[in-house]
């Protein structure tokens, strides 16, 4: 062995400085006499210890080996050591070491304690939608020794400075010898800690980052600058295509994390984003795949696991950016003054090895920052003497439009060729720029990733946008007239497989129907700006011209008849075509969507037979019964809209066009577009009832016939009114349609009730004005609804001056209204109040307290109901005013509660008493308690009662688990919230990542409860009592087989207690 390592160590057999000698110790060396370690001890003379390193499999087999060598040879291998590497970081680590063989594909990614793994054939093919950036990514030895690789370089350059989209190639070439360092963006920095920042530091499994830019500014290509930089730390990838299912792309995202056995962080870019709601969903999807997954939480475990990147495209960036809680960085259509140096230091540098840098027209549009009047010079005199009739010219026109209204937008290279007359001659690509000059300046062949296919495309969005604002001022080219040659083209719509004829389609739906976000506000304009210009410049007429001929060509899309059947009834007002365009968008697709459109256009047809004027005159007889009938018409098209909504998993299901709903409807948030139509529809009946002579408004003695028959107590035969034929018409109007009139008040105090419980139990961007806008829509209808149904204080007390003798009954159901004016006669009205005054709640008990003293007047279910809404108001009377004299003893609470609990057992179709049991019979000490009867009770009342509220929004913990005794230990999320003064915004975002319970202000008045996890479930431990309890945050435990000990805080949520923080012991 001596000798051989003598001969081996030779210099002329091994150079070294380029030699490294790896021991790789996959099992225990026990003994000096091991070969192993003879042949250590040979290098180690002949080297004199430089240059060797040893890998050793686990912690013990490192210092066995370390003992030995230290003893034999007196040195400290420490610091040239690695242990504790799975079998694939070794051989990952080991072949990053050395050149790479480049017979077969090798690709690597960083692993844990700055190892490496080897990502192989299979593993990439099982995760096709994703572009994955490797630590040796473009390392060919092969080419990087060809003399070709020069002109490889000079190609790549002005492609991407030409306009072309970057390649990874742009950032590895600009790192070899001698070559210019890539242009780094002011921005750089910023995103780059902010990335690192939230791996580091996030207790989220995922985490949403966002990047909006404007489109052509270099937003795309500063993400996947800032991604290759990061490489080593974070597994990187792309994904390729944003319309793929979210729960595929949340598993092949789950396999890149857990490609080795200790998990390693990813950094997802998601690009050409269209907003926000599409990446939320995407990361609850990866929350959910990660938590399936039964990942581990180690201790030297990334917590934060992936973060995505999402880079949105818009027009408004900066609104964007301030719109949204969320981390984010903005790049806008404009250069620093530093960056402004760069550029002209970068245009010297392209001098030198290009011959024309000047017609690098992205890169010349940038470095005179983005001067439009550059632009206009380049696009006038490129476009002289243009001829529409031509067929280069058409297509040219064809590409302009679609890149000005759709920023990713092409036409494939085969599609091209076809339409100019090149397939026949076997033309190469080349050609087809040769064919399209004088405007193949600007003009790029790109090529699709995931396809493979060649596509043809505007250099630039502002080029695009220029040359449609130059062919419309010069030319007199309309946008309808270039839109419309499209859809008269039966080339682009064939029922024979074209390459890149789908992109084509989808491109034409998008500018069709794609809305674009207004400024400063959530919502989005009526329609795609491309229509909105048609409308203005050309009408009615055209735009039915244009949707018409849509709808033929794409047989497929429900949106392009949902388009135009919004445009008619909103800008036309035709309702009769409307509708049957609204219908044939519904055959072709029924959902919630298409189906609330058909509701939408009755809504919007009653709205415009009823006066605006707030007293204005009532409608005919005639009218009124027509009116009524295209009521009902709306009320069944959203009921049915809903009850699609209810079954529909958005999040998987309905595709991007399904975006043109008629509100806007939130994808990230519970779909409830078939209730506020319902409810707006009811009070416009309302409305139109309330003008009739014999219910005016106005008059309260005829307020109070109207009030009476739409509760059934008065029928409209004995409603007092002046006997003449119109009135007699009204009469048999209104009998006609009374099942429905009458149904009405029950079915919106459904609405109201079912409305209340998702926004007060379930948690969601709360400060969005989306969110904001359709809360005040609710409470403003709530109101109406009040003051139709509800006495006003005047009006009682002008009954109780006349009737001075009412009787018990009549009171009882005075404070039963009283309540439902307060918004309080329900269990979620009432939690409303925890946040009001005190005031306002002592009279809400006192409601309730004299309705108990007489509740043998009441029916069962409604003494139920009314007993648990007691026992709850004096419970957050109590937290507003311990001191008042309405509240009732902890004690007396818990007997009221117990009597209840026994009356109702376990089958309570709501929660709300089980929830009481959470709050009152939380253990304090270790005894013996039925709560776990109540947690099963309240998960399965929850689950089978409010389970489709819950579906796209976790539920929020009202209250936590105090250190007091008593009703003092609860301590509510508003108190909690007062302890902290920063923004608003700011507090938000702490309780969504679970920051707050970091905070002293929390930490000091809550009470840190222990528990374990066994078998991945969590429960609270008293004595032998184990409680189950759910993790508040997804991804915070870890899963498996092994039971460990944790802490954490009890949070109460409306579907059981919820574990807050968890720690592990260990």
């Amino acid at each position: 062995m001596e000798q051989f390592v003598s001969f081996v160590c030779k210099p002329e057999v091994l150079l070294q400085a380029r030699t490294l000698i790896i021991f790789l110790l996959l099992s225990p060396v026990l003994s000096e006499k091991d070969p192993i370690f003879d042949a250590y001890n040979a290098f180690y003379k002949n080297t004199e210890g430089e240059n060797i390193i040893s890998i050793c499999e686990s912690q013990s087999t490192f210092e066995k080996w370390r003992l030995l060598v230290e003893g034999k040879c007196d040195s400290d291998i420490s610091q040239q050591a690695v242990w504790e590497l799975s079998l694939s970081e070794i051989n990952g680590t080991v072949k990053a070491l050395g050149p790479l063989d480049q017979s077969s594909d090798t690709w690597l990614l960083p692993s844990s304690d700055s190892s490496v793994i080897v990502l192989t054939r299979k593993q990439k093919d099982l995760m096709t939608a994703l572009d994955i950036l490797c630590l040796n990514q473009c390392e060919k030895r092969d080419e990087e020794h060809s003399e070709l690789l020069d002109d490889f370089k000079l190609r790549v350059e002005e492609e991407f400075f030409r306009g072309g989209k970057v390649k990874w190639w742009n950032f590895y070439l600009c790192e070899k010898p001698k070559a210019k360092p890539f242009i780094k963006r002011d921005k750089y920095e910023k995103l780059e800690k902010m990335i690192k920042t939230h791996s580091e530091n996030s207790a989220d499994v995922c985490k949403l980052l966002n990047l909006f830019h404007h489109p052509g500014c270099g937003g795309t290509t500063l993400a996947m600058h800032v991604m290759w930089g990061l490489r080593q730390q974070f597994r990187c990838a792309v994904l390729k295509d944003n319309t793929l299912p979210q729960t595929e792309i949340a598993i092949q995202v789950r396999k890149l994390v857990m490609l080795n056995e200790k998990p390693s962080p990813v950094l997802l870019l998601v690009d050409d984003s269209k907003d926000n709601v599409n990446a939320q969903n995407l990361v609850t999807c990866i929350k959910v795949a990660i938590e399936e997954s039964c990942l581990s939480r180690t201790a030297d475990a990334p917590t934060c696991h992936v973060i995505i990147l999402n880079c949105v495209c818009s027009q408004n960036p900066q609104d964007l950016y301030h719109q949204h809680s969320t981390p984010s960085v903005v790049i806008t259509s404009s250069i620093t003054p530093k960056e402004q140096v760069e550029f002209e230091e970068k245009l010297l540098e392209l001098r030198e090895t290009h011959t024309k840098p000047e017609n690098f027209y992205s890169f010349m549009i940038m470095k005179s920052n983005f001067d439009p009047k550059y632009v206009e010079g380049l696009v006038h005199n490129t476009l002289e003497n243009f001829d529409f009739s031509t067929k280069k010219a058409q297509l040219f026109g064809f590409l302009s439009l679609l890149k000005t209204y759709v920023f990713a937008s092409e036409i494939s290279i085969s599609l091209s060729e076809e339409y100019l007359g090149l397939k026949m001659f076997n033309w190469n690509e080349d050609n087809v720029l040769e064919r399209m000059k004088p405007y193949s300046n600007f003009l790029i062949i790109d090529r699709e990733e995931c396809g493979g296919y060649k596509f043809l495309r505007i250099l630039h969005h502002s080029i695009a946008s220029a040359c449609i604002e130059e062919l419309e001022r010069t030319y007199h080219l309309k946008v309808s007239h270039i839109i419309m040659s499209i859809l008269h083209c039966d080339l682009f719509f064939t029922t024979k497989p074209k390459i890149g004829k789908g992109n084509l389609e989808r491109s034409i739906q998008r500018i069709l129907i794609e809305r674009q976000s207004r400024k400063y506000g959530d919502e989005r304009d009526t329609f795609s700006p491309l229509i909105e210009k048609i409308h203005k410049q050309q009408g009615k007429e055209m735009i039915q011209e244009i949707f018409t001929k849509a709808s033929s060509r794409l047989v497929e899309s429900a949106s392009i008849p949902q388009a135009l059947a919004r445009y008619l009834y909103l800008n036309e007002r035709d309702f009769p075509e409307a509708l049957n365009w609204a219908e044939k968008a519904k055959n072709i697709r029924e959902n919630s969507y298409t189906v609330n459109t058909i509701g939408q256009v009755y809504k919007n047809q009653l709205k415009s037979n009823i006066p605006s004027k707030k007293n204005g005159p009532p409608c005919n007889p005639e009218d009124l019964d027509a009116n009524i009938n295209s009521s009902k018409k709306a009320v069944t098209a959203f009921k049915r809209a809903q009850e699609l909504a209810n079954t529909e998993d958005e999040l998987n299901e309905a595709p991007w066009d399904d975006d043109e709903s008629e509100d806007n409807a939130a994808k990230s948030s519970y779909n409830f577009v078939g209730y506020m139509g319902v409810l707006e529809v009811a009070f416009m009946v309302y409305e139109m009832l309330s003008r009739l002579p014999f219910f005016e408004e106005s008059d309260p003695s005829r307020k109070k016939y109207l009030q009476n028959f739409l509760k059934e107590s008065l029928p409209i035969t004995s409603v007092h009114m002046e006997d003449n034929e119109v009135n007699n018409r009204y009469i048999q109007v209104i009998k006609a349609h009374q099942l429905f009139l009458i149904n009405l008040k029950p079915e919106v105090k459904e609405i109201f009730d079912i409305l209340d419980c998702y926004f007060t139990y379930t948690k969601g961007n709360n400060s969005g004005k989306y969110y904001s806008k359709n809360r005040q829509h609710i409470s403003d209808h709530h109101n109406k609804f009040v003051k139709l149904f509800c006495a006003s204080p005047e009006e009682r007390q002008r009954e109780r001056d006349c009737n001075p003798n009412l009787n018990v009954k009549m009171l009882i159901e005075e404070r039963r209204t009283v309540l439902e004016e307060m918004h309080a006669d329900t269990f979620a009205g009432i939690l409303q109040h925890l946040d009001k005054s005190a005031d306002a709640v002592e009279k809400i008990v006192k409601c309730y307290a004299y309705i108990q003293e007489n509740e043998q007047l009441s029916h069962h279910r409604q003494k139920t109901k009314e007993r648990i809404n007691f026992i709850w108001s004096s419970v957050i009377l109590y937290l507003l005013e311990p001191k008042s004299k309405c509240v009732k003893s902890y004690t007396q609470l818990c007997n009221l509660l117990l009597e209840t609990l026994q009356q109702v057992s376990l089958d309570y179709p709501f929660p709300d008493p089980y929830y009481l049991a959470l709050l009152l019979f939380w253990p304090v000490s270790p005894q013996e308690t039925e709560i776990r009867t109540y947690v099963t009770a309240i998960q399965k009342s929850s689950r089978k009662h409010l389970s489709i509220l819950f579906r796209k929004r976790s539920t929020v913990s009202h209250f936590y688990l105090g250190k007091e005794n008593g009703l003092a230990r609860l301590v509510s999320k508003p108190k909690l919230d007062e302890c902290f003064t920063i923004p608003r915004n700011a507090l938000v975002k702490l309780w969504l990542t679970g920051d707050i319970f970091r905070e002293t202000e929390i930490t000091s008045r809550l009470q840190r409860v222990t528990g374990l996890i066994e078998k991945g479930e969590v429960y609270a431990i008293y004595g032998k009592l184990q409680i189950p309890v759910r993790p508040a945050y997804i991804g915070t435990t870890r899963s498996g087989l092994s039971t460990e000990k944790v802490s954490f805080y009890i949070g109460f949520a409306i579907n059981g207690p919820l574990a807050y923080d968890i720690q592990f012991e260990n």
